[in-house]
């Protein structure tokens, strides 16, 4: 692979943008793995050669690195970007996710343990196929949206406490601060079984059909088990944020 100089021509720009064309398609298919169908490939598709595009306006030879390196980061920022405007998690399946959180840190506050599947299903007086048929339905669900940090009434968010400065990305003084250490202590919490199907999802990358060949239940089993990890480390890091200020 070759870099691009800052004095690249028009010529050698068309030619930057229909090589790594396929780049982005390949991306927005990973990305699209682990989205709800209402997410639509060409959308991302459509989002990421704007980044790519900007990737080639931007690029410099004092970056130092492969101009695919850099455009992998700015092609996947576009689709990211996309993602936030469009609002892709319906608000209702949002708020069905929201009372799944509150139920378990309701049971763990006083079971004093993490909550047993049926445990949930029972507070929140729905029949078990009914919570997982929930569970399937928040697929795509977000360990953080931009409103967690307002209550939506002017007052400040659990999550405020993990972003103390004043940093114009709330999600990168996030990563950056505090939160990143009380992610990591809510994964460990985590039951075994959701504990390893994060770990092949977000750190080997497998797809869902993927861990569930390595776990030895269906796809859309493995579906469930993400959307309610993702609901016990939302309720766990509420619980910690809210004990923190107490």
């Amino acid at each position: 692979m070759y870099t691009v100089s800052g004095k690249t021509d028009k010529a050698d720009k068309n030619a930057l943008l229909t090589q790594h064309a396929p780049l982005v398609k390949k991306l927005a298919h990973q990305m699209k793995a682990k989205l709800p169908p209402s997410v639509e490939v060409d959308d991302l598709i459509q989002a990421g050669m704007i980044g790519l595009l900007d990737a080639v306006n931007r690029y410099e030879e004092t970056h130092g690195a492969q101009f695919e390196t850099y455009a992998v980061q700015r092609i996947r920022g576009a689709m990211l970007d996309e993602l936030r405007s469009s609002d892709w998690l319906p608000r209702s399946l949002r708020q069905n996710m929201r009372k799944i959180e509150v139920a378990i840190n309701n049971l763990q506050q006083r079971l004093g343990r993490t909550p047993k599947e049926t445990e949930i299903a029972k507070e929140l007086k729905v029949s078990l196929e009914e919570y997982q048929e929930l569970l399937s339905d928040g697929s795509g669900h977000q360990l953080v949206y931009y409103e967690d940090f307002h209550d939506g009434e002017g007052n400040d968010h659990f999550l405020d406490r993990y972003c103390v400065d004043e940093s114009p990305d709330p999600l990168q003084a996030l990563v950056n601060g505090g939160f990143r250490e009380a992610v990591i202590d809510a994964i460990t919490a985590l039951p075994d079984r959701e504990k390893i199907l994060m770990g092949l999802y977000y750190e080997q990358e497998m797809n869902l059909k993927e861990i569930g060949a390595v776990m030895g239940v269906s796809e859309s089993r493995v579906c469930q088990l993400h959307s309610q990890a993702i609901s016990r480390l939302r309720a766990k890091l509420r619980e910690q944020a809210w004990t923190g200020l107490a």
